[in-house]
């Protein structure tokens, strides 16, 4: 059980105890501090902050005091209720609001929960305004409104339709061929959000959703990572439906992957590779993703004569290069989509819409579409972390015990070989290290992450 800090946002278990936990009085300490900081961006008389979460047991509880916090500080709340994290992002900029908060702990499971937090653009917050925020709550100095300057909590529940007529409004989106091609989907929505927006998406794309665990009640089914561990239950389906292919969102929708027509997984690292292989066709250019995603997405930029960048792990430094690049499309390998004609965010939404764009365009199963890509294999472990372990010694170590060969530090220590690659680095959500290696086999690529925890452990003394 655990409270985690960090310039992302505010994480955490629910029960406990206090600042040790995502507590009542946590949740009330950080949305002040963040209501605080609102304030101080724009010197106004009013100001306005978007509030949605996913389906998480405690989702609720955590929103009525995040928001009455706010209304407390004489802060105007658009309560979108059950949303999705990027349908949130799009709220924000449709409103002109001052900011954002999604009460979701993205893929952890359902004991935890988190508030994540925007600017006025709908964007996650950078390294100094997280600082900031955390240096207010811990200062205590938070003043709130008097009686007659009270904020005032307005319902919005037409965002997800919203964000989807957006979407149906992009070029690239071709509503016409994907209709034409009348496909049959199987989606697993983990009973979250992704349960209610995805198969509304489908349906205004002329596409038959069939729902499995679409129920947004917050009972996850199985672990609400979507990895292929998890996940036996969807591939199995869309083999028993006949389907084209099948759809698995985390619980905020700003992940994606896809299980293909015989049951078999698309590949994780492969949403963005395709997605970025349609956008590219149609309008050449850049693409940005972070340090831990597949080599598959350079090969795929260089094919349409763009230039790939990795960034720093993390939605905001990917945003960040992308802005820096001019990318058309961006991402993290984890399925995480961002296409910047509709927002800076990673939205499973649009990610959707233009795979099913590609798919129709290239008139092929999924199965057949993946074989046009370069096959990398990816091994993604990880070690638990305890208070006695100094991390930073030990990536230091793993660095000079590497030191001749290709080394980028700018976050953790990634390690290029000529055929494969290993990243090491801290996680920002979790006490762990993440150990992720990616070769031209399964077998090469676990095996060097074996070998990579065997010598992280030595070094260590565990």
């Amino acid at each position: 059980m655990t409270l985690i800090k960090s310039i992302s946002g505010i994480r955490g278990t629910i029960g406990g105890l206090q600042s040790e936990n995502l507590t009542p009085i946590d949740a009330v300490k950080y949305a002040a501090a963040y209501g605080s900081w609102v304030k101080k961006q724009r010197n106004k008389e009013t100001h306005r902050v978007v509030v949605g979460r996913d389906a998480r047991i405690s989702g609720e509880m955590i929103q009525q005091l995040v928001m009455n916090t706010l209304v407390g500080m004489g802060i105007t709340v658009i309560d979108l209720d059950l949303s999705t994290t990027p349908t949130v992002e799009m709220a924000v900029m449709m409103e002109h609001a001052d900011g954002g908060i999604i009460l979701t702990a993205s893929h952890n499971p359902k004991q935890w929960n988190a508030l994540k937090l925007l600017n006025n653009k709908g964007e996650f917050l950078n390294a100094a305004a997280g600082q900031e925020i955390l240096d207010i709550a811990e200062g205590g100095n938070i003043e709130f409104a008097e009686v007659d300057d009270l904020g005032e909590i307005h319902k919005n529940d037409a965002y997800i339709d919203l964000h989807i007529d957006e979407i149906l409004d992009l070029p690239l989106v071709n509503v016409d061929a994907i209709k034409a091609c009348k496909f049959k989907v199987v989606v697993d929505g983990v009973n979250s959000t992704g349960g209610i927006a995805i198969p509304l998406l489908l349906e205004a794309l002329g596409v038959e959703p069939v729902k499995l665990y679409c129920t947004p009640n917050g009972h996850f089914p199985h672990n609400p990572e979507p990895l292929k561990e998890h996940l036996g239950d969807l591939m199995k389906m869309v083999v028993d439906e006949n389907a084209d292919f099948g759809i698995v969102v985390d619980p905020d929708v700003d992940r994606l992957a896809f299980v293909d027509e015989k049951g078999e997984m698309f590949g994780e690292e492969y949403t963005l590779v395709a997605v970025a292989d349609y956008v590219l066709k149609h309008t050449p250019g850049n693409t940005v993703s972070n340090m831990s995603s597949s080599r598959a997405l350079r090969d795929v930029t260089e094919k349409h004569n763009g230039t790939y960048t990795a960034s720093a792990v993390g939605e905001v430094n990917v945003v960040e290069m992308m802005k820096e690049t001019k990318a058309v499309i961006g991402g993290e390998g984890n399925g995480g989509i961002i296409y910047p004609e509709l927002h800076y965010g990673r939205d499973s939404l649009v990610g959707v819409a233009l795979f099913l764009s590609h798919l129709a365009e290239q008139k092929m199963a999924v199965s057949e579409l993946r074989k046009t890509y370069t096959s990398y294999f990816m091994s993604k472990k990880k070690i638990e972390l305890t208070p006695t372990l100094d991390v930073d010694a030990i990536l230091k170590a793993m660095e000079a015990k590497y030191a001749s060969e290709d080394i980028n530090t700018i976050d953790g220590v990634k390690i290029d070989f000529p055929e494969n690659w290993v990243h090491l680095r801290k996680s920002n959500t979790e006490p762990i290290i993440r150990i992720y290696t990616e070769a031209k086999s399964q077998e090469e690529a676990d095996s060097l992450a074996d070998k990579i925890i065997a010598e992280i452990k030595a070094i260590a003394n565990i």
